[in-house]
Formats: C-alpha cells, structure tokens, sequence
C-alpha cells in the first residue's frame, strides 16, 4: 500500500559550465552560451518525491511540513540566489550541470529522510529540460 508524496519547490541560481582540464574553445564547443564567463542563470523548479507507506497513526507517508523544512534548510538556503560556481562548497570542484546539481540535492536530502522511504529528485532548469535522480 505504498504512496507517492511530492513537495515543489523553486529556487534562483547563476552558474557556469565549463571543464578547467579544456581549451577555451573545447568549453564553447561542448557548452555553448553555458560557458558564458560572466556566467548565467535559471529559475529552477525542484520536484521532490518519497514513496513509502502511511502511518498507520498520522496516515502521513511524510510529514510535508518537515519535508519543505529540510528542503529550505538543505537546498534553498544553500542555491537560491546564489553563483552555484563561487557560492556553494559542493560545486567548487564538480560542474554545476543540472545532472551534477540533481545528485548533490539528493544526497544532501538523502542524509536527513530515512532509508525506508523512496526519495527521487526531479529538477527543471528550464521548462523543457529536466533531469531525475536516481534514474528509472
């Protein structure tokens, strides 16, 4: 009898695409106006899902309360409106693409909500692009 819970959050970042180890131009061929190096941003959109089975007291799969606590806590404070490149420690050695950005979220959520609960992340940085994490 398990259920599907989501939480929908948004949040503003600027960032940079670009790989330290290329030329200049291997960065443009590969990221495009991505790579700008007065860098760019997105309004993000984060979905984030648990599945698991309601209590049988609460009836809740997931307090959302406490969940959109532990979001602002572990993402929004740490991304919205900030340079994801310069401002967040996680990013300093890793390219803040949306699939780098997805896992890192999912990881900082995943040490705060039990193991017994499905978590995936879905994260729009445009509304035709998005990525999920775990995959499948």
């Amino acid at each position: 009898m398990k259920v599907a819970v989501f939480r929908k959050e948004h949040f503003n970042a600027a960032h940079r695409l670009y790989n330290p180890n290329w030329s200049d131009k291997e960065n443009d061929q590969v990221f495009g106006k991505c790579n700008n190096p007065n860098w760019h941003g997105h309004n993000y959109e984060l979905v984030v899902r648990l599945i698991g089975n309601p209590d049988p007291d609460t009836g809740y799969v997931y307090d959302m309360k406490k969940l959109s606590d532990i979001i602002r806590e572990e993402v929004l404070i740490r991304f919205d409106h900030k340079n994801l490149n310069l401002d967040v420690p996680e990013f300093k050695n890793l390219n803040p693409t949306a699939e780098n950005i997805a896992i890192v979220v999912y990881n900082l959520l995943r040490k705060r909500i039990n193991d017994d609960l499905d978590l995936k992340v879905t994260l729009y940085e445009t509304e035709r692009n998005f990525v999920e994490y775990p995959a499948g």
